[in-house]
């Protein structure tokens, strides 16, 4: 929404002068569900723009986060704090400091900020290229499933998913298009489409599902709800020239999965139409 109308902006984050700058605002009551620990949250809250980093292909370089709430418990945010820091210690950045203020409900607003000479963009894709993902697909729905149910420790752990950061950066010397699949893989996919005036079609069986949606989808309805409309998983979905890609496979620090083919235009599964659908902020 906001490139209509802000330079620089559209893409997973803005690159200016090499410094790649992003920000997400995340709120209890639709992003942190009841048991989500404040140690979680950190992690989460950062990671979301950690990923949007990881998809212009930038290192990370630091974070920050405004932290508001009705109430300031000193063990909530000693937690919140380790929760960020080790996520930017897992990708290479440092948790550098924030903000405190008084808010209705938990809300946190987080900053990242990176580096690249040269970033990747959603638009480049072409037909004739492959289209893939790394690491695997329904953590998050999966993790929404386990706290419904009282689960709230195996909740936490699949919410604590690991920003591809490092993949971002092996890849781009690689890829022609690419974004985080924070708004769920189909969506992502028509996002993909808009952006290089073209297509896909991917193959469901292709797809990286993770373990964890088979144990808590009903049928193989939920499940590919969780793994391709659901999102909040913030895996790398790119394109690029199927042999290149493949030789640099093994030395990508993540699991990466071919799902399907660039086209002229339609994004299709199995030869139907894939619904644009997803995850709506």
């Amino acid at each position: 929404m906001l490139a209509g109308w802000v330079g620089g902006a559209g893409d997973d984050a803005a690159v200016i002068d090499g410094l790649v700058v992003t920000t997400d605002m995340l709120h209890e009551r639709t992003d942190f569900p009841t048991g989500t620990t404040r140690y979680t949250a950190g992690w989460r809250a950062i990671g979301a723009s950690l990923s949007d980093v990881a998809a212009m292909g930038a290192s990370a370089t630091a974070a920050v986060a405004a932290y508001g709430a009705p109430a300031f418990d000193p063990d909530e945010i000693e937690a919140f704090v380790d929760g960020a820091s080790d996520v930017c210690e897992a990708t290479g950045a440092a948790y550098v400091g924030g903000d405190l203020d008084n808010h209705s409900e938990f809300t946190v607003a987080g900053t990242v900020v990176g580096k690249t000479d040269e970033p990747i963009y959603r638009h480049g894709a072409s037909p004739g290229e492959a289209v893939y993902v790394t690491g695997t697909l329904g953590r998050t729905g999966a993790a929404i499933r386990e706290f419904e149910r009282g689960n709230a420790e195996r909740g936490n752990d699949l919410f604590r998913f690991e920003p591809r950061v490092a993949a971002g950066q092996r890849l781009a010397d690689i890829v022609t298009a690419m974004m985080d699949s924070s708004d769920g893989l189909a969506r992502s996919l028509h996002q993909l489409a808009e952006a290089s005036d073209c297509g896909f079609d991917i193959e469901w069986d292709r797809l990286p599902v993770d373990s964890s949606v088979d144990a808590v989808a009903a049928d193989d309805v939920e499940r590919r709800e969780l793994s391709t409309y659901f999102g909040e998983d913030f895996e790398l979905v790119f394109t690029g020239p199927r042999a290149d890609v493949e030789a640099m496979r093994e030395s990508v620090d993540t699991r990466i999965s071919r799902i399907g083919t660039v086209t002229e235009g339609g994004v299709r599964a199995d030869g139907e139409a894939l619904p644009d659908r997803g995850y709506t902020h």
